[in-house]
């Protein structure tokens, strides 16, 4: 028997799944309760999703003891956990209401332009890029890959770092 699969795209914004998906992860009590069960590393670092939208998601890491090195700064990987949740949550918001589709980082670059010591904000704005590839995986039936952007930026306007991670999606049998 056929996999019935909801042809709305992702951002529509009058998709059920995704209106419910969106407000669950943006509500306080459900995003620490997702973090803690799903991601407890970014949990632990104080990481916190502050937008999701068809625009893109940004979210936030604290400076903390939490989440620094002996350098004073914030540790690359509490860096690339709030990089790699800005990405995931658009895959994840993408392939609400699909049908079952498995997604995974393929892979993944860093670029370390400055030492991040104040909060930072990771944001990717490339949604279209995922949203796309979850579109070509469904009408396909074949595994896709898509490389999208997160660049880490403190309160301050400085960017200290930019990550690229390659998604894989494929539609499960």
């Amino acid at each position: 028997m056929a996999q019935v699969i909801d042809a709305k795209l992702p951002f529509d914004d009058t998709n059920p799944h995704i209106k419910k998906f969106t407000a669950n992860l943006l509500n306080p009590f459900k995003q620490r309760l997702f973090l803690l069960t799903k991601v407890p590393g970014a949990w632990f670092m104080g990481v916190k999703v502050r937008r999701l939208d068809e625009k893109g998601c940004c979210v936030a890491l604290k400076y903390s003891w939490w989440s620094q090195n002996p350098f004073k700064s914030i540790y690359f990987a509490a860096q690339a956990a709030a990089a790699e949740l800005s990405t995931g949550a658009i895959a994840f918001m993408a392939i609400e209401g699909r049908g079952k589709i498995s997604m995974l980082v393929a892979g993944m670059q860093a670029q370390f332009i400055k030492k991040a010591t104040k909060p930072t904000n990771f944001e990717c704005v490339e949604p279209h890029k995922i949203f796309e590839a979850v579109q070509r995986a469904i009408e396909t039936g074949e595994g896709q890959t898509v490389n999208v952007e997160s660049v880490g930026t403190q309160e301050d306007g400085v960017v200290v770092s930019k990550f690229q991670f390659t998604w894989s999606f494929k539609v499960k049998a």
